[in-house]
């Protein structure tokens, strides 16, 4: 028997068509949101592409962490600025787009209600053609593709938007216990090995595959240990049920609506997320890099909710459309294609097979580095801006679309 059902409202929360029952509108807001987690992951990728061994140092501990722990012994402006800058992105952005990415899938299942539709039904074909894409994408581009995780999560989402809220509930909270039950099992394995490792960290070959190898060879590196380089959204599968959940939960109560409700919303959980999480994130960077997955994976998506109250605060009291709003807007509206766009300009930039800046510019300090991701950053928000005035979607939505309708 198909489990595809008709998503038949049992709550009044399931039977909204928007946040608060209010009319299922664009909310801009969203767009917003969505442009500064695109914008905001590349704050912490742009130093995977920039490090040693770039993908691959991620795993034996070259690149660096957004510990501030080293920055208390050797206090310095550059050690400073990288410092901070990665302790403001690391992880907290990724819980955002994640977050974001449940609240989308908020929005096409009331589409699918109102319409009378199947549920998932079609929507089986939208994730699984997520999930080639976000292959493609860790194949050609980057190692730590994040589509193919979410597309996983969706299906399982999905699913649990036809049963009760209570069920919901459960499955959220669940998650969110199991995640944080695995998480500091291997902090506390990291602690328990502290000292033991040899410190060889990635060897010359790496190295020199990124700096000056071909690009067929970085192909063939990534499949050679796609196992490895796919270990995070299989470790953090819970963390992503529970922040897709909570995207659903919120959009539901009407977190990202413009009246006075959604308002006081976000500025809760401004309140709440920045007062509890930066302390917690805080105190995990200090305590030094055995606690890093506790930090990204476990204080950071606590920020995350701050992050989200703070930009919608902000976004209700800056009412003119600068060149910042229509870019964060632009963006969002075009933000798979965005993401997959800043990642390509960071592997040409970076690599040898293109300008080889972090090989060239690896001794110089953390500067080049982020005006690295400023300078992309920028093209993208003037890119999108200029595309979005004849097309309206992205090249990559548009694909999604015509692929989806045939």
């Amino acid at each position: 028997m198909s489990d595809t059902v008709r998503p038949a409202p049992t709550t009044a929360t399931d039977a909204s068509a928007g946040p608060a029952g209010g009319p299922a509108g664009r909310l801009p807001l969203l767009d917003v949101l969505r442009g500064a987690a695109i914008l905001g992951t590349l704050m912490t990728n742009v130093w995977i592409f920039t490090g040693r061994g770039a993908e691959w140092g991620v795993l034996d501990g070259s690149t660096a962490t957004s510990s501030l722990r080293g920055l208390l012994s050797e206090p310095s402006l550059p050690a400073a600025a990288e410092s901070i800058f990665r302790f403001l992105a690391d992880g907290k952005f990724l819980a955002m787009l994640t977050v974001l990415f449940g609240v989308g899938l908020a929005i096409q299942f009331g589409s699918a209600t109102r319409r009378g539709q199947p549920w998932p039904g079609r929507y089986r074909w939208r994730a699984l053609f997520l999930f080639a894409e976000g292959t493609l994408h860790f194949v050609l581009v980057f190692a730590w593709d994040v589509l193919m995780g979410y597309a996983v999560t969706a299906l399982l989402v999905a699913w649990t938007l036809t049963r009760t809220d209570r069920f919901r509930r459960v499955v959220m909270w669940t998650a969110a216990g199991l995640h944080l039950a695995l998480m500091s099992l291997l902090t506390l394995a990291a602690v328990a090995s502290s000292g033991s490792g040899d410190g060889e960290g990635t060897s010359q070959r790496v190295v020199d595959l990124y700096a000056d190898g071909g690009y067929l060879d970085q192909i063939a590196f990534r499949l050679q240990n796609a196992i490895a380089l796919r270990m995070e959204p299989v470790l953090s599968f819970g963390l992503l049920v529970f922040l897709f959940l909570l995207g659903v939960r919120l959009y539901r109560a009407g977190a990202f609506g413009s009246d006075a409700a959604g308002r006081r919303l976000r500025t809760r959980m401004l309140a709440w997320g920045l007062g509890l999480g930066l302390p917690l994130n805080l105190a995990t960077s200090l305590a030094g890099p055995d606690f890093y997955l506790m930090g990204r994976y476990g204080a950071a998506p606590v920020v995350a909710i701050g992050y989200i109250g703070l930009i919608g605060v902000l976004t209700d009291r800056l009412r003119d459309s600068g060149f910042l709003m229509t870019g964060l807007t632009s963006v969002g509206r075009t933000a798979l294609s965005c993401y997959v766009a800043q990642n390509v300009l960071c592997m040409l930039a970076s690599y040898g097979i293109g300008l080889g800046l972090a090989a060239r510019l690896g001794d110089s300090g953390p500067w080049w580095v982020m005006a690295l991701w400023a300078v992309v950053s920028a093209l993208l928000m003037a890119g999108s801006a200029l595309w979005l005035r004849r097309f309206t979607t992205g090249p990559l939505e548009s694909v999604q679309r015509w692929a989806l309708r045939r």
